[in-house]
């Protein structure tokens, strides 16, 4: 044992001995008990974070801790390999997305064995490869035969300049965040997968999961959104341009306080909705604002902030307990994905009802009141939404209490065959089309005689193209007759590939089974699987608690459907680690806006306590604002875990990553706090080196 402590000498020998007797390949031994620790696998965007060093390294703890305690520990890593980021690099650097992501794998890979982490790197896998997402394609095949997945047209976010469909959130302001272009709303045709028929498992099985934390099964059941209410329709006669009364003469519904029908004062549907359509073709006004709408936001969280506008169609429905004539309108928040695309306005026991009608001059109308307590027009109060009331001001539903008077309106409703009860989810079905090139292939080809036909299992994979350069213009697999261009499997004659890719978290849904597979080349999983799975011990950042978490347990419920597992969650711990944070420099131009700086590029002063007290750029002197916020590129606030390894070693890095702070709570980056590590594991070393010493001494 050498007397100085060199972390580079000493962490390089211990990793050579762990590769050269596989210390961490591991397979099913059902004589021992098993311990599955996995961390959420990267993007090999090029560079680890510190939150990729943090994540990992209590992974690492978990593994070795229970390895120590005799379990059969699996601690696998892999690559989240398709996506958008490739594709901008590969426009910006003029290469193949395929070599941007395989060198970068190469480079964090050496990274990641250079911390010294126990993983079995047999089982390694990147989802660009076809060896892995030919099983996407096979299990998208199976999902098609049971009819779990489907092709149907619906609403999207289009960015006219990238010729994209846009997630809810890559739309800022109503314009493509990469182009700045205005999003346009379309209706196209994609594949859906019915995640809708697992809403009520998926909701009732969270209950199950006593290992994760309260407030992430309290975010998937919010998304999952189970409501009770009734189902119902206005009716009308107004025809269409065929002379038929639109969707049956029938304006349907949906509302959980059914006790206030008897308040309605207006019907608000969506801008695409075909009575919003059918009142535009004489009205200009009305086209231009529903143009104006198919800009909107799709976001529920943007709809609820955003300032409620509409206009009058001109048409009216019937209210199906009165007869009343009520007028409808077209309003900027109804989404034509929810529901049946419209809404009832109750203004005096809804809020965001309260403030259209007021902003419009829409009657508003008391059915529902609690005690002694006054109703006024002027201001919103928050009674006004009560379910603890009685109706009033509702004929014969007078005096009901919100179970009685539903019940009673449903009941009414239903005899007329116009409405019931009905259970309706917030939920809607996964859209896994991407008009994207970097991402895997749906294996469907289009023919004129036989339309979308299934590509035949025996020539899956249908193997993407690695050579493209995407230049900014639309999917570059358009271009590519060597892919487009195929054989009908049905008849024989002349067709053409579908060139949409499936959405990455569809890569991201099953990985963790993949994982804990032996690999075979003719199963997607195989029996090692139900000997590994469930993940004991799943850690990941709190950012993935709503999407990627549901797909996992959507896939695995399809996966165990289908008899290709036996277990039902695929996840039965979840930690959900903090960010680490640092200090941000920076200045606000008179523009507005803040530009960052790096460190190094500043003269930081401090107080006694090592408190930041001042910041100066060193090349003019320009006082800097300063911020703790979470490390990023775009903050110029990252510190570089190669550098740090260089200087300190693995395992002073690891350590601070462990003793700063809990894991789930927010890390604070401290050079200090590293610098006390390193000093401490100095001393440990020292003491080994002194112990090591004296036996050898009364041993000699």
């Amino acid at each position: 044992m050498q007397d100085k402590y060199l972390p580079a000498d000493i962490e390089r020998a211990a990793q050579q001995h762990w590769d050269s007797t596989e210390a961490f390949r591991v397979t099913a031994d059902a004589s021992k008990p098993k311990y599955y620790c996995l961390s959420m696998f990267p993007y090999p965007s090029g560079k680890l974070h510190m939150g990729h060093v943090r994540n990992y390294t209590i992974g690492d703890v978990l593994s070795r801790f229970h390895k120590m305690k005799g379990f059969n520990v699996l601690q696998p890593m892999g690559w989240d390999a398709f996506g958008l980021p490739a594709e901008n690099a590969a426009i910006k650097n003029r290469v193949p997305p395929a070599k941007w992501t395989y060198d970068n794998i190469a480079y964090m890979k050496q990274q990641l064995k250079s911390l010294g982490f126990a993983i079995d790197w047999r089982r390694e896998l990147a989802t660009c490869t076809p060896e892995y997402y030919k099983w996407n394609q096979w299990i998208f095949l199976r999902m098609l035969e049971k009819g779990v997945a489907e092709r149907k047209t619906q609403v999207v976010n289009w960015d006219p300049v990238d010729q994209t469909v846009l997630a809810n959130e890559q739309v800022i302001d109503g314009r493509g965040w990469r182009t700045g272009a205005v999003v346009e709303k379309r209706e196209i045709p994609g594949y859906y997968l019915k995640i809708t028929d697992y809403a009520d498992e998926l909701l009732g099985d969270l209950d199950e999961l006593s290992g994760w934390p309260e407030r992430v099964k309290l975010m998937q059941a919010n998304w999952i959104g189970k409501s009770t209410g009734v189902r119902f329709a206005f009716q009308h006669d107004i025809a269409g341009d065929d002379g038929q009364s639109i969707n049956d003469g029938k304006l349907w519904v949906f509302t959980t306080r059914a006790d206030t029908i008897m308040g309605v004062t207006f019907c608000a549907v969506a801008a695409e909705h075909p009575l919003a359509l059918h009142a535009a073709k004489g009205n200009a006004e009305l086209a231009a604002f529903i143009e104006k709408c198919k800009h909107g936001s799709v976001m529920e969280a943007d709809m609820a902030t955003m300032e409620k506008e509409g206009l009058p169609t001109g048409l009216f429905v019937t209210h199906p307990l009165t007869g009343k004539q009520v007028e409808v309108w077209v309003g900027n928040y109804v989404l034509m994905s929810y529901g049946d695309g419209a809404v009832m306005g109750v203004p005096a026991h809804d809020e965001r009802d309260f403030a259209f009608a007021k902003k419009y001059n829409l009657p508003i109308e008391q059915v529902v009141a609690v005690g002694d307590k006054a109703y006024s027009l002027d201001a919103w109060q928050e009674w006004y939404g009560s379910k603890d009331g009685v109706c009033v001001n509702s004929g014969k539903y007078d005096g009901l209490g919100y179970d009685a008077a539903v019940d009673a309106i449903a009941t009414d409703l239903a005899a007329q065959g116009i409405g019931e009860k009905k259970v309706q989810w917030r939920l809607r079905d996964w859209g896994i089309s991407r008009q994207r090139y970097w991402g895997c292939p749906i294996p469907i080809i289009h023919c004129d005689s036989c339309g979308a036909v299934p590509v035949p299992d025996d020539q899956l994979p249908v193997v993407l193209p690695e050579d493209c350069v995407p230049d900014g213009s639309g999917n570059p697999l358009h271009k590519r007759e060597d892919f487009l261009n195929v054989a009908c499997p049905c008849c024989g004659k002349p067709a053409r590939r579908e060139t949409d890719t499936m959405d990455t978290f569809v890569d991201s849904s099953w990985y963790y089974a993949r994982y804990a597979t032996t690999f075979g080349k003719d199963k997607m999983v195989d029996g090692e699987t139900d000997y590994w799975m469930t993940v004991d011990q799943y850690i990941g950042g709190i950012e993935h608690a709503i999407l990627h978490l549901l797909y996992s347990r959507f896939w695995t419920k399809v996966m165990r459907d289908l008899g290709l597992v036996s277990y039902r969650e695929p996840f039965a711990h979840l930690l959900t680690q903090g960010m680490v944070l640092n200090n941000a420099f920076f200045h606000k131009p008179e523009g507005g806006g803040k530009n960052y700086y790096w460190e190094s590029e500043i003269d930081i002063q401090k107080d006694a306590k090592g408190q930041i007290t001042g910041a100066r750029l060193k090349q003019d002197g320009t006082v800097l604002e300063h911020e703790l916020t979470t490390m990023s590129k775009s903050k110029n606030n990252g510190v570089d875990p190669q550098s740090l390894i260089e200087q300190y070693g693995a395992d002073t890095a690891r350590f601070f990553m462990m003793f700063a702070a809990p894991p789930e709570q927010t890390l604070e980056w401290s050079d200090a706090g590293v610098e006390g590590a390193y000093r401490f594991l100095r001393r440990v070393w020292s003491f080994g080196h002194l112990f090591a010493s004296e036996i050898r001494g009364q041993i000699g």
